[in-house]
């Protein structure tokens, strides 16, 4: 009972945290900087300041559907950040050139996240229906439910270390803006307000991952 307890509650926090994450960057997308720079110059001028000159940025459909690809060196940003001249551009710009500078840096956490890639990416593919059979099957083949509770670990091993990762480049991104002079007193707070209710969304994932995991052990236990 207490488990279900608390994964209602981080399915309501998730639900809050998307809604705040949405709203705040609807806001400060009307926010224009005083520099007019659009997302794709502040990404590129961000990896220039850092040395790196082999990143790719290019344009990608959908909205906060940013990300950074270590394998073929390509910042993609989405439609509503690559031409924005907003806060929120430069922000969401700003942190996904923060993971090319540890990957530049070879920041540890994130070489351990993109090892875990491969591993993590079977492993979604198939831990729901291993789950499943296991629970159904639990008193005929009770080591399958245990299978599947090793796969689900590698999604909340790699749930868990996503957050350092994503932290640290959000800190990158903010120091970045503002000695560069991107941000200003008035934006900065902004800047920042929008990355911390970005980095809470992983927060709460890795919460339920850890939820979902205990719950799971807890049935196969009791059996």
């Amino acid at each position: 009972m207490n488990i279900w307890i608390i994964m209602l509650i981080v399915m309501g926090l998730s639900l809050i945290i998307q809604q705040m994450l949405q709203s705040r960057f609807n806001k400060y997308s009307k926010v224009p900087l005083s520099n007019g720079m659009s997302g794709a110059e502040v990404a590129l001028k961000m990896l220039h300041d850092n040395g790196i000159y082999d990143v790719k940025v290019v344009a990608t459909r959908g909205m906060l559907t940013d990300n950074y690809n270590p394998q073929t060196k390509t910042v993609s940003l989405s439609e509503g950040v690559y031409a924005s001249r907003s806060v929120a551009a430069a922000a969401v710009a700003a942190h996904e050139c923060g993971h090319a500078v540890q990957h530049a840096a070879g920041y540890a956490p994130l070489k351990m996240r993109s090892a875990l890639v491969p591993v993590v990416s079977f492993s979604s593919s198939i831990v729901q229906w291993v789950l499943l059979a296991g629970v159904i099957l639990i008193n005929v083949f009770p080591s399958l439910l245990w299978i599947g509770i090793g796969l689900f670990a590698m999604t909340t091993l790699f749930s868990l270390i996503t957050l350092p990762v994503e932290i640290n480049a959000s800190t990158r991104a903010i120091s970045w803006l503002s000695s560069a002079g991107v941000t200003d007193q008035t934006t900065r707070p902004m800047a920042i307000d929008a990355l911390k209710w970005a980095a809470y969304t992983y927060v709460i994932a890795a919460i339920g991952s850890l939820a979902t995991l205990f719950y799971y052990i807890g049935i196969a236990r009791r059996n």
